[in-house]
């Protein structure tokens, strides 16, 4: 069902099925649910709190909890502009993303609010039904897109229209909520067809919140899903299973496959509200162009989205960029595409030189390639993703393995594990390259093989 905004939302399902469960989550060991109308009425209270409060820019940690769902929809309710901020990130960083979206009040882990509040100065007058989401790339590049309660409804809209949850249903939420694809396809998905949304328990509980929560549908990215899989940790009663969010091994939808689940795989962006297409046919990559979108091709096979219904309003503060990214009302997204002759979308790379690791998150290659070329004074080399890990591929160094790793700790001890290198693959000839020398990072990939099983 199409929904213009969370209030028409919450509402809707108050008056038709106030009963119905909307949320579940943990209390003292135990599953606790919400129906549709408690989850309304506690929102509005949340909202004329905040309305009190004098709050503009309300800066939300996303822990994944009930009182984090509650704030939010609260805070939207109210007309108070939403920056999602991720629990993770260095805390010597946050004063200036905070500063640069404008946050005059914060939510979430007690500690770091008191000591993060003395430094808020900030404060919108335009922030009603506003929620900023940082793209997931490298500090330096990483950009606060701005979002709409009315953009967000629609991409759950447009995953509904494709993928259909009914009432009864279970989706397990085990995703952040600062990013986009967990906030439409592990929350609105479920809430905006009247299903219950399950919401996980954090990381410590990857492995038991299948068996806890019993999901019939599960919104996973591709190391997610691996790591569940591994450990068989998924529970008979599921059916469903949307992986998004980075790039995914077809070995790794096919294993998800032969425990008898149905398994859809979808492409989308932050700049597009989550979902730009999805898998719905026994070929994992040819996807179906959602609903409200329209797909083409430029002559370059650049994927280009016209979305009037989910395209962001633009990147905050940053109008040059927004300019570049969207050009008569289309985004150019960087990845390139084909469409096959049933209409099915096919993704097969990127023009933009940015990493998507099975988690979702990005790097900037050049900045990394930098910094690496700094370590390893110069050489033929690039970064690349091999079997859901990133990858040194080298050519040309004569330096052992050892004394090469040695090299790499100062590169190695700045980034989270998974953004490590995780291997080094000694090439036999040298990298493909243009003629202004950047490198042909598809044609490398067909070399090597990199991302695959």
């Amino acid at each position: 069902m199409r929904f213009f905004d969370f209030a028409e939302l919450l509402t809707h399902y108050a008056r038709t099925t106030p009963e119905a469960p909307a949320l579940r989550y943990e209390r003292a060991g135990r599953v606790e649910t919400m129906d549709y109308l408690t989850l309304l009425t506690t929102a509005e209270r949340r909202s004329e709190a905040l309305r009190r409060s004098g709050c503009t820019c309300l800066g939300v940690f996303t822990d994944g909890t009930v009182e984090c769902v509650l704030t939010i929809f609260g805070a939207v309710l109210s007309g108070i502009q939403v920056v999602l901020l991720d629990e993770d990130t260095p805390e010597e960083k946050l004063p200036g993303l905070l500063e640069y979206t404008d946050v005059d009040r914060l939510w979430g882990d007690v500690d770091l609010v008191e000591s993060l509040t003395p430094t808020l100065h900030g404060g919108v007058k335009d922030g009603a039904g506003k929620l900023l989401f940082f793209t997931s790339g490298t500090t330096s590049q990483s950009k606060a897109v701005v979002l709409t309660e009315r953009s967000l409804c629609a991409s759950a809209y447009n995953g509904g229209a494709l993928l259909p949850l009914e009432r009864g249903d279970v989706l397990l939420c085990q995703l952040p909520l600062c990013h986009v694809f967990g906030f439409v396809c592990g929350l609105l998905w479920g809430l905006s067809c009247g299903a219950c949304v399950a919401l996980g328990r954090g990381r410590r509980h990857y492995l038991d919140d299948c068996a806890f929560f019993r999901p019939t549908a599960l919104a996973a990215v591709p190391l997610l899903l691996g790591f569940l899989l591994r450990q068989q940790a998924l529970n008979p009663g599921l059916k469903l299973v949307l992986v998004g969010a980075g790039d995914c091994p077809a070995s790794l939808l096919e294993a998800a496959r032969a425990t008898g689940v149905r398994v859809s795989f979808g492409y989308g962006l932050t700049e597009t509200s989550s979902g730009v297409a999805l898998s719905l046919g026994d070929e994992p990559y040819a996807m179906t162009v959602c609903p409200d979108d329209t797909v083409t091709l430029a002559e370059d096979g650049e994927i280009l989205v016209y979305a009037p219904t989910c395209l962001m309003q633009g990147y905050y503060k940053r109008p040059i960029d927004t300019d570049i990214a969207i050009q008569a009302g289309v985004l150019r997204t960087g990845d390139l595409g084909v469409m096959d002759d049933k209409g099915l979308l096919h993704v097969i790379g990127r023009k933009k030189d940015v990493l998507v690791l099975p988690d979702g998150t990005k790097q900037f290659l050049p900045e990394c390639e930098g910094e690496l070329a700094a370590l390893l004074g110069g050489g033929d080399f690039a970064l690349v993703l091999h079997r859901g890990r990133v990858a040194l591929a080298l050519y040309g160094d004569q330096r052992s393995d050892e004394q090469l790793w040695q090299c790499l700790a100062p590169y190695q001890a700045a980034r989270p594990r998974g953004q490590q290198i995780a291997a080094i693959l000694r090439q036999t000839q040298p990298l493909p390259r243009t003629a202004t020398g950047k490198v042909k990072r598809w044609e490398l990939k067909g070399r090597i093989g990199y991302d695959q099983e």
